[in-house]
């Protein structure tokens, strides 16, 4: 039996909110959720994920643990309320913690003790953790401490009609890492980083785990400013496939890059078979497709990636700086990227580079009038 939490009309301060199964919680019209902004108020730790490694660590604004059957939904606003003066503060500091923390991870630090309340990582706005069937529909997120959306470990995960808006750093729009069976739909991305970002773990603990995301639509979608749009990585290490997203519209010279593929040699894994396609882009700032084997660490690990089996096709963009930029690595490049019916209506102000490709496929792809 549904059980419902209906938030009405009006502004409401709140702590963290933890979802038990067959439980929907509904932001009525004109309502608002105002997080609380002290770190106190999401303890004690739970069981989480920051950048793709297990850990215990400060409560999500919405979380669920093993639960089924959830949902948040309604036509009102949950707003994180962090800024430069509370939790996006944070960044320089974490990104200080991670190396330390991480050397511990390596070195076999069980999950139980990984206690991330210790360290400087901000905690992400809604995560249903391995959980079944899950609905996040219509509401519109705002200033999120670090990622938006982050369902991890999942099945079956919808995300309908929301709204996405924040510029602080770090603020992903939606992430599902290790998860089978998702679909984002009708969803309008305005983010201050990626606005899907597509995830398996990260390195050893990446590899400790093991779960791929599969099995994940994208359509009906806006994306306006954020790092890349459609992206993958750069924790990819348990492998991503099966990625569908159509019918999208990208809008700002803001979005850095339109499908984004991002790995190293120390996060290893895979990426296969990625299908982007019927796109409109009035402009982009940046490349079209962005395949990046240097992203963080670069080559200085021994698990070289696999990605293969990228496709784009039939998109109409009116301005892009570049068309494509794929360099994999000279002793591990990158497979088969395939872009046809691609039509570029002006001059591109950065050249084209395909670097240590196996396969690069051009058909009916236009630029400024020429065929490429």
């Amino acid at each position: 039996r549904l059980r419902f939490v209906v938030v009405p009309a009006g502004r409401w301060a709140t702590g963290p909110i933890h979802l038990l199964s067959r439980v929907e919680l509904h932001v009525g019209a004109g309502a608002t959720l105002l997080f609380s902004t002290d770190p106190a108020a999401y303890l004690p730790a739970v069981y989480s994920r920051w950048q793709g490694i297990e850990l215990m660590n400060y409560s999500p604004l919405i979380y669920a643990h093993g639960q089924q059957d959830i949902a948040v939904t309604g036509e009102g606003v949950l707003d994180g309320q962090a800024s430069a003066a509370n939790w996006w503060a944070w960044k320089p500091l974490g990104d200080a913690d991670f190396t330390p923390f991480e050397a511990s991870v390596n070195a076999g630090l069980p999950v139980d003790r990984r206690d991330g309340t210790q360290y400087h990582f901000r905690p992400c706005f809604v995560e249903p953790y391995d959980c079944r069937r899950v609905l996040i529909e219509g509401v519109t997120f705002r200033n999120s401490p670090f990622w938006h959306l982050h369902p991890t470990l999942c099945r079956d995960v919808t995300v309908r009609g929301v709204t996405v808006d924040s510029s602080g750093p770090n603020t992903d729009g939606c992430n599902p890492e290790s998860c089978d069976g998702v679909l984002i739909d009708s969803v309008s991305f305005d983010c201050g980083d990626d606005c899907v970002a597509i995830k398996a773990g990260r390195n050893a603990d990446g590899r400790r785990v093991n779960v791929p995301s599969q099995n994940i639509v994208i359509q009906n979608s806006t994306f306006a400013n954020g790092h890349g749009g459609v992206t993958i990585g750069s924790e990819m290490t348990g492998g991503v496939r099966q990625v569908y997203a159509r019918d999208l519209t990208m809008t700002s010279t803001g979005l850095q890059s339109g499908h984004r593929l991002k790995t190293n040699s120390v996060r290893g894994g895979y990426i296969e078979s990625s299908h982007v396609y019927r796109v409109n882009v009035s402009a982009i700032g940046g490349p079209l497709i962005l395949i990046d084997y240097n992203y963080g660490e670069g080559d200085t690990g021994t698990y070289p990636p696999t990605v293969t089996d990228v496709n784009l096709s039939h998109w109409n963009v009116t301005t892009a700086v570049q068309g494509w930029n794929i360099q994999g690595y000279a002793d591990d490049p990158v497979g088969t990227v395939r872009l046809s019916d691609v039509t570029i209506g002006s001059a591109l102000t950065k050249a084209d580079v395909a670097k240590n490709v196996t396969d690069l496929e051009l058909t009916n792809v236009v630029i400024a009038g020429v065929r490429q």
